[in-house]
């Protein structure tokens, strides 16, 4: 996917003066880097002092450890799958090569690299993923819990064998400040759980290569921050990793100014990227997740170095922690709301940790837990390390005395009804500064599960590049719980992350098991639903009415990929099966339209569910056509079965 003229035109009617001329500063450096690319500083006398306090691996919890080294196990044999694509050459990777296209992405100067263009590079998020180097920390963590050394040394190898292909400036690897903050992270715990190994000192600070990377990672980053319109989730990664490597890695002149350079940003991006009520401000639910990693990552790096963190910074992640345990189903998952591209800041657990429980974990072991959080019954390896290394701090702010329902700020609503129901009711804004990157055109949408299990589904994201079909599907209108109208969607793309109108939602009533909201995306119309949930009759009613001339109307219901739907005029019969038992639901769907069931369609997509980035299935939506008149409203009640 390259960007034509039209795009840059209008990406950059989205920035203001100041990150203009951030931006013209930024290419006049990177040609001056051409021409005469940094030298890093000669230390002596590097040493590593970050380490784990005694005690801290054998507080890992056994069936936590076993996980672990399961899944090292595997990346030792060369096994693992990103985004859906799995591979076996992970044992001698090529740093470049893209399994899913074939394609290896063109040597040369870092800025001329088109990554965007799929086909002169092939897939970037399968290239840039195995060099986050997270997969490396399990294999440090599997050494730190069995002292097994062929761990460490499968570790040095690939290090050794990354800094070679990439060195400062050159390919891909250089090209986003996310990759080199989440790298960085990486590297200060592949360090530190390596600590016990003789060789880790000679893998890092005695060897000049290594010195090398860490230093022109950090530069990089104090040289080409995410500015304006751009600084959301990205800000966080490059200012974590910053932190990171500024305390762990402190052997260079430019250390202190670094760390306080990152300090200060992090503290102000994590206030920007959040509300008061705790939910990221992307209300991108996997990039809040990404966040908090990040921001506990960093806070532990600090901590560590006895550098002393602003109080915003523990109570910013400490709200985003009760928001999180505020939102979740009784399965711990919490919303699919907005992007996702299954983005992790700190990696040190096998498969089969549940990265919600996981958070809530470390939330508890920091913060303290409050009496009306869910239960979290899993274990993990992060909690005990993370834990370790941050100081406990009493909170100042009082914290909510019961469970949020409504978030005002963020306008998102959860109704809950016995049975283990659960409803996201979605009036907020459209999405974060003025690109809004990772929002989809999804106002007044809802999401319904029962017992964990996707009813009323949001499909998920997919993919970011490559293939514009299925970006621009999985994130429109129709590809949501919610109402289209004349064929658009509420907001208007410009781009696979831009975004340059947002529809303006807002939030009528949000009371009890009610909620109202509308919305004014469609110019000379304005949408309003309400949602009812009747919690005594395991029912959720959903009016829809449009204000405004008469317009063609398709209305959208996405069911989970284990929902299997009958269609008889205008009502499905919808059953599933949910730990060994049969469940069912019947959906009466509104009789002025005319409804049909779609599954699996590609041309144009339509009936699809992504439970991951780079992963989709089929699965059935029902849509229903018809006018809209502005006289009666379009009603839609959910009856749960037992």
């Amino acid at each position: 996917m390259t960007m034509s003229v039209g795009w840059y035109l209008r990406r950059l009617s989205r920035m203001g003066p100041q990150e203009v001329a951030g931006r013209v500063a930024d290419t006049v450096r990177r040609r001056r880097w051409r021409a005469t690319p940094p030298d890093c500083p000669n230390v002596t006398g590097a040493r590593f002092t970050a380490v784990l306090p005694a005690g801290t691996i054998a507080a890992v919890p056994p069936d936590a450890a076993k996980r672990l080294v399961a899944e090292a196990d595997l990346l030792m044999d060369g096994h693992a799958e990103f985004f859906g694509v799995v591979r076996d050459d992970l044992a001698d990777p090529d740093w470049w090569f893209d399994p899913k296209t074939g394609r290896r992405a063109p040597e040369g100067y870092a800025f001329d690299v088109p990554y965007r263009s799929e086909d002169a590079v092939g897939d970037i998020k399968q290239i840039w993923e195995p060099s986050r180097h997270q997969y490396l920390t399990q294999l440090a963590a599997a050494y730190a819990l069995t002292g097994d050394e062929r761990y460490a040394e499968r570790v040095a190898e690939h290090l050794r064998s990354w800094w070679e292909a990439n060195p400062p400036l050159r390919g891909v690897h250089w090209l986003s400040g996310i990759e080199l903050g989440i790298r960085l992270l990486s590297w200060v715990w592949v360090r530190r759980l390596l600590d016990g190994w003789p060789g880790a000192a000679g893998l890092f600070e005695d060897n000049p290569v290594a010195r090398n990377q860490i230093w022109h990672h950090q530069r990089w980053l104090a040289a080409f921050p995410s500015r304006g319109s751009s600084a959301n989730n990205h800000v966080i990664a490059e200012d974590a990793g910053q932190l990171a490597a500024a305390c762990a890695f402190d052997w260079f002149p430019e250390s202190a100014r670094w760390r306080t350079g990152a300090l200060r940003s992090l503290e102000r991006q994590l206030r920007a990227n959040t509300y008061l009520s705790g939910l990221n401000r992307e209300l991108a639910t996997e990039y809040h997740g990404l966040v908090l990693e990040l921001g506990l990552a960093a806070l532990a790096e600090a901590d560590a170095a006895g550098v002393q963190v602003p109080a915003t910074v523990r109570l910013v992640l400490l709200r985003m922690t009760d928001a999180l345990a505020a939102v979740v189903d009784n399965r711990l998952r919490p919303p699919r709301q907005g992007d996702a591209d299954d983005g992790h800041g700190l990696i040190v657990d096998g498969a089969g940790t549940d990265r919600w429980g996981s958070l809530l974990a470390t939330g508890d072991a920091v913060f303290g837990r409050l009496d009306w959080w869910p239960t979290v019954t899993g274990t993990d390896v992060r909690t005990p390390l993370l834990a370790a290394l941050i100081k406990p701090a009493e909170p100042s702010v009082t914290r909510p005395a019961s469970r949020p329902t409504h978030f005002a700020d963020a306008g998102m609503t959860i109704l809950r009804g016995p049975e283990e129901i659960w409803v996201r009711c979605d009036g907020g804004p459209h999405g974060f500064l003025s690109i809004a990157a990772h929002a989809h055109a999804d106002a007044l949408s809802v999401e319904v599960r029962h017992d964990g299990v996707d009813v009323l589904a949001d499909p998920g994201t997919y993919c970011y590049h490559g293939q514009p079909e299925w970006r621009q599907y999985f994130r429109s209108t129709l590809g949501h719980n919610t109402l289209q109208l004349d064929g658009a969607d509420q907001s208007v793309s410009g781009g696979p992350f831009l975004w340059t109108r947002h529809a303006q939602s807002r939030v009528l009533s949000a009371e009890g098991a009610r909620w109202s909201a509308e919305h004014d995306g469609y110019q000379g119309s304005v949408h309003r639903r309400q949602v009812e949930l009747a919690a005594d009759e395991q029912e959720l009613r959903i009016v829809d009415e449009v204000h405004g001339p008469r317009r063609e109307a398709r209305l959208a219901f996405h069911l989970g990929p284990a929902i299997t739907a009958e269609l008889a005029g205008n009502q499905a019969r919808l059953t599933w099966t949910r730990d060994g038992e049969d469940r069912s639901a019947v959906l009466d769907l509104p009789a002025q339209l005319s409804w049909q069931a779609h599954r699996g369609e590609t041309e144009p997509p339509l009936g699809w569910y992504s439970e991951g980035f780079g992963r989709k299935e089929p699965a059935t939506t029902l849509i229903g056509t018809g006018t809209t008149d502005g006289t009666e409203g379009f009603t839609t009640v959910l009856r749960f079965r037992g």
